[in-house]
């Protein structure tokens, strides 16, 4: 059975979330949700979020999960704004607990356990999971972070940050625990998957001359992706990527986004005032 697919596209930070379906049984997951974040102020919204509630009820469907790629640096996960709305198991790879640890550190977390305990389910690599009648499974694929999975659902792929449109080309690898050769390596298990596997890329930041976009193939990758197309091997791929990265500002969310995103979501507990609030480490990323 083919997935169905229904994707969001938040303009403010670039990131595609999506609704993929068991049209049949009404069963759903969610993919990499937004909870909208305005940095000058410290406002959250829900915006973004809503609309997939909307959709959801739209079409009378049951959440089974709510599914992240990785800790993002470049927008807040919306995960327990939809879990309260629509239930749902909030889950991510094993490997999270390696990026919690880091982070734990940078923030001083005292009370923050590195252990994954705040998502509701972690999958190990290739594990295999149902969302109704559709068959998926969990595929590691770090470089970007230690912690990124790809969630494969029928012939359809949603590869997080690893893969942008073709024009684009790649993640970025200097995030802590990046690496260049293990994204390119899983990278290129991406692309060993048949040609016509669709692939949803979790962010697109198009030029100027087209709209933007965020479905591709392997096919369209193997021959198009300006970073990363058949005949570019591991060495070039990565001097290109860490000259790249090398470049790069941070993005402009990563401090805020980073200390929700590895609480599944959830803010930090409120102070004695009742003041909710998220740090800001001076000198120290």
């Amino acid at each position: 059975m083919d997935a169905q697919v229904k994707a969001f596209h938040d303009a403010t930070t670039g990131t595609v979330s999506y609704v993929v379906y068991d049209k049949t049984g009404g069963h759903a997951a969610l993919v990499d949700p937004v909870l909208d974040y305005e940095p000058k102020s410290g406002h959250t919204s829900t915006s973004s979020a809503d609309k997939l509630i909307a959709f959801v009820r739209a079409q009378s469907l049951t959440v089974e999960w709510i599914l992240e790629t990785h800790a993002h640096a470049d927008h807040l996960s919306g995960a327990q704004y939809l879990k309260q709305h629509l239930g749902g198991k909030v889950a991510i790879g094993d490997h999270i607990r390696q990026v919690q640890g880091v982070f734990q550190k940078l923030f001083n977390l005292d009370a923050f356990a590195p252990d994954g305990s705040q998502f509701d389910h972690l999958f190990a690599e290739g594990e295999t999971f149902r969302i109704g009648a559709l068959s998926a499974r969990a595929i590691f694929v770090p470089g970007h972070t230690p912690a990124d999975i790809a969630y494969q659902v029928g012939a359809a792929v949603f590869v997080g940050d690893t893969l942008f449109m073709p024009d684009v080309g790649t993640a970025r690898c200097d995030f802590p625990g990046g690496d260049a050769c293990t994204l390119y390596r899983s990278i290129r298990t991406l692309l060993s998957l048949p040609g016509d596997t669709r692939l949803f890329m979790c962010h697109d930041y198009p030029p100027a001359e087209r709209d933007a976009a965020w479905e591709t193939t392997v096919a369209q990758q193997r021959a198009h992706n300006v970073h990363v197309h058949d005949g570019i091997g591991e060495q070039d791929f990565v001097a290109m990527r860490q000259k790249r990265d090398a470049g790069l500002e941070k993005p402009v969310l990563i401090l805020p986004a980073i200390q929700v995103n590895i609480r599944a979501g959830a803010m930090p507990a409120a102070e004695s005032n009742g003041i909710t609030y998220l740090k800001i480490p001076v000198n120290a990323l």
